[in-house]
């Protein structure tokens, strides 16, 4: 990819574990998006798994692939994005420890009761960022896709960027952001380069040009994921680990050849 390509666009890939980052990098992924609970829609990931992440690109990096950057999902839980007192603790001390890890950046939203931004409880985990670390550079600051269940976009637009977020990640408050190509746009035009919209959900190497297209929006979010069948030899049937008919033999990855796909459909413009 050139370097003109580089700095028109950037590909976030939303990984699920440490195989699935290396997958991204491999790719050509400028950073991950590196969460667990992805049926839930993505929750904090282990300790762990954060810094074997960060070891792993670090690794790829010096082996010649893409300085891919490692973003980390701060959310304690799946379901809404109201939180008590003791989540929010949780919260900003998960950012503290990322900082710690190694991330370049974390990836977080709160909402009030009645769908406003909850900008108390945000600026709380913005000071987290703050916390000092070897690392001293600023980390980046997602607002996730709470963007997307709040009840005034155009108005939470203007609160991110005065809250000093860098990017908010949306699928247009759609279910993917391919239906949600015409809110996109208007969010686009509207940050006019204040805060970069990042879209996501839904987007992949079938659509992607598509979306850039209509929007104009240049970041987007995808999973690249493939299924892969367990390799276990038994099974029994009649047990099962979390909802009962889920299909618990089958893994997802991120696909190296299939961020690689999605990626050169941007390419090619």
């Amino acid at each position: 990819m050139s370097e003109t390509m580089i700095s028109k666009f950037q590909f976030e890939v939303c990984a699920n574990s440490v195989e699935s980052c290396r997958a991204a990098q491999l790719g050509g992924a400028d950073r991950v998006e590196l969460c667990a609970g992805i049926p839930e829609g993505g929750t904090t990931p282990s300790y762990g798994e954060i810094k074997q992440a960060r070891r792993v690109l670090d690794e790829g990096a010096a082996q010649g692939l893409k300085a891919t950057r490692l973003h980390v999902i701060i959310r304690p839980r799946g379901g809404d994005f109201l939180y008590s007192e003791w989540e929010l603790e949780r919260m900003a001390e998960d950012i503290r420890i990322c900082r710690e890890l190694g991330a370049d950046g974390v990836v977080f939203g709160c909402l009030r009761p009645d769908g406003s931004l909850d900008t108390e409880a945000n600026a709380r985990l913005l000071e987290a960022t703050q916390h000092p670390t070897p690392n001293t550079q600023h980390p980046a600051i997602t607002f996730h896709r709470a963007f997307d269940r709040c009840a005034h976009p155009e108005q939470a637009l203007e609160e991110l960027i005065s809250q000093g977020f860098d990017r908010i990640l949306t699928s247009g408050q759609q279910p993917t952001a391919l239906e949600g190509i015409d809110l996109l746009k208007k969010l686009h035009e509207q940050a006019a380069g204040r805060i970069k919209i990042l879209a996501g959900c839904g987007v992949n190497e079938e659509n992607i040009r598509k979306i850039h297209e209509a929007t104009g929006v240049t970041e987007f979010h995808f999973s690249a994921r493939e299924s892969r069948k367990s390799q276990m030899i038994f099974a029994n049937p009649d047990v099962y680990m979390g909802a009962k008919g889920a299909d618990e033999d089958t893994i997802l990855v991120t696909s190296a050849e299939r961020v690689r796909a999605t990626i050169e459909q941007l390419e090619k413009l």
